[in-house]
């Protein structure tokens, strides 16, 4: 299914008084830019979106740019401040200038007061905001109030202080939060994953070895690398105390299942996770699952995707930081020429997995990973028999 792209707004959407009027009162934000209204018993004049109150229609002007209600002697308002045609790079320092205050602050500051500071309303902020990074101003503070808890858990400080410490004023929700964003409980994180038990086992595959790790809600971690050892110790460097458990025959199960997916990516499975990870990211990996097998999709379309079309770098980090390979299938976001870039387990890995599955998902002459041969055409010609010695009359015994 392909995106249509979005239309374009222009003054021809707002050819009269009376659309322009609905625009004013539905505060429409693609007006924005497209006119300003004048309200003649206070002398001021607005963008569409203004939060002041509503004038009274007979009060009402339109003008098509600030500078002609400015020319018809009204003053701007100071409130949304039409007259301040906001370039991209004024935007830009905007986003920036909200995000080191995000990163400063204590207490996560409110919208209103990041939009008040950038001199714009709050939904036109919150709209200029996504846009640049990706994510709301509520998520980005989440996400590196998470960084905080991690960075400060990660000393063995107490896991309330960490709390308090990183800007969240409620315990209760961080703590409603805390398995999907650590992975285990607070306490178990603070320690190392000390208490945690994390199943582990290597299998090998045509990549070369392959280790999948897994606690009691799912797999949390899918490697590949040329050797086990150094995958091992990838996994202790990120869980040092955690009780790392050998595999019982029911996990070995899941590993085969795995080693099936990368073998034979058209008979995918679903397989149990344990994603972990911010807001911003996890929507990238929702998108990466929607991806058919044997196709690809450029970083910039995967951040159109998910609604975030200039949040095209945070896409690639979000990529990158997946850490369950091939279940989460990163390795199928490419540049927009095409190429591949980078991927953890290394570029050529990443050109295998997308050859095989482009090979599956076009019927290349492999069949559930054998070669079609001549078995492939014995068996066709015995069952085709079968079928037509089953249309015929049975014989009758000889008595």
């Amino acid at each position: 299914m392909t995106t249509q792209p979005r239309r374009r707004i222009v003054q021809d959407d707002y050819p009269d008084d009376e659309r322009r009027w609905r625009a004013v009162l539905d505060r429409d934000p693609n007006a924005d830019g497209m006119f300003c209204y004048a309200v003649r018993t206070t002398g001021v004049y607005c963008r569409p979106t203004c939060r002041s109150k509503r004038p009274r229609r007979e009060n009402v002007g339109f003008y098509p740019t600030a500078a002609a209600a400015a020319a018809a002697g009204f003053r701007a308002c100071k409130r949304c401040r039409p007259d301040r045609a906001a370039s991209a790079e004024d935007r830009n320092a905007a986003v920036a200038r909200a995000c080191r205050l995000i990163d400063e602050a204590e207490v996560a500051p409110s919208l209103a007061h990041l939009a008040r500071l950038a001199g714009m309303s709050a939904s036109h902020f919150h709209r200029v905001f996504t846009a640049a990074i990706g994510i709301t101003p509520r998520a980005y503070a989440q996400a590196r109030r998470t960084q905080r808890v991690r960075a400060t858990l990660g000393r063995r400080v107490k896991v309330t202080d960490a709390i308090y410490q990183a800007g969240f004023n409620s315990s209760s929700r961080f703590y409603a939060e805390a398995g999907k964003i650590l992975g285990m409980t607070p306490s178990r994180y603070r320690v190392g994953g000390a208490g945690e038990t994390i199943r582990f086992a290597h299998g090998t595959c045509s990549l070369g070895s392959v280790l999948v790790a897994a606690t009691a809600r799912g797999i949390c971690a899918i490697s590949l690398g040329d050797a086990p050892a150094a995958l091992q110790a990838d996994l202790r460097m990120r869980f040092p105390r955690a009780e790392l458990a050998p595999a019982d025959t029911k996990f070995a199960r899941l590993v085969r299942q795995v080693v099936a997916l990368i073998e034979t990516p058209e008979r995918s499975t679903a397989l149990p996770l344990d994603i972990r990870g911010t807001a911003f990211q996890q929507r990238v990996w929702q998108a990466l699952n929607r991806i058919p097998v044997g196709s690809r999709m450029s970083y910039a379309e995967l951040a159109r995707r998910i609604g975030a079309p200039n949040a095209v770098r945070a896409v690639g980090h979000a990529c990158a930081a997946n850490t369950i390979a091939v279940a989460i299938p990163c390795h199928r976001a490419v540049r927009s020429d095409g190429t591949l870039a980078g991927y953890r387990w290394g570029i050529e890995r990443k050109q295998v997995l997308l050859e095989r599955e482009r090979k599956a998902a076009h019927g290349d002459g492999r069949r559930a990973g054998r070669r079609v041969g001549k078995s492939e055409t014995e068996r066709a010609r015995v069952d085709q028999g079968r079928r037509a010695r089953a249309q015929c009359p049975t014989p009758p015994r000889n008595v």
